[in-house]
């Protein structure tokens, strides 16, 4: 029986580090499971994770039912109050039973106070750079030419028409 090499050298994987570090930190604001907090637009939909964030679940004393708080902006507090049944079903389908029986909406200001700042701006997806004009390719080449190894030279060009397109654009 042959044992099997590993392929990672002792290195392990950020997620398997920081799984107690996450999992303690959404514990502490009631969320037993994380995938709440980390999966948000995805659970709630892209409309309402576009307008909210989950800041904590509470529990009542009988143990019957957990009251999930939503924080968003003032402006958009009515647009997701319509939604708030919806929004309970799908953390209920994550739970797999019926745990959030109140969603409660919290209100702040567009830049918040000190605990309140919540950017509610997703990350744009990345899009394709643009690709250097023939002229940028040019001025780069030329002035790549003293370069002696084909390898670096290549290299260089490279880098000098994606520094030149990017100056550009600006």
């Amino acid at each position: 029986m042959t044992r099997r090499k590993t392929s990672t050298f002792g290195f392990a994987h950020t997620a398997k580090l920081l799984q107690g570090n996450i999992r303690q930190a959404s514990e502490s604001r009631g969320f037993a499971q994380s995938r709440v907090l980390t999966h948000w637009a995805e659970i709630a939909g892209p409309e309402a994770a576009a307008m909210s964030r989950p800041v904590e679940i509470s529990y009542g004393r009988q143990g019957f039912g957990a009251t999930l708080t939503l924080l968003t902006t003032g402006a958009m507090a009515p647009m997701l109050e319509m939604q708030k049944e919806q929004i309970r079903a799908r953390i209920n389908a994550v739970y797999g039973y019926n745990a959030v029986t109140r969603v409660r909406i919290t209100q702040t200001a567009a830049v918040g106070f000190a605990e309140g700042q919540a950017d509610f701006n997703h990350r744009p997806k990345p899009t394709e750079k643009p690709k250097p004009s023939p002229e940028q390719v040019t001025r780069a080449r030329t002035a790549t030419t003293e370069i002696g190894d084909a390898g670096l030279r290549a290299a260089l060009e490279r880098l000098g028409a994606n520094v030149l397109s990017k100056s550009e654009r600006r």
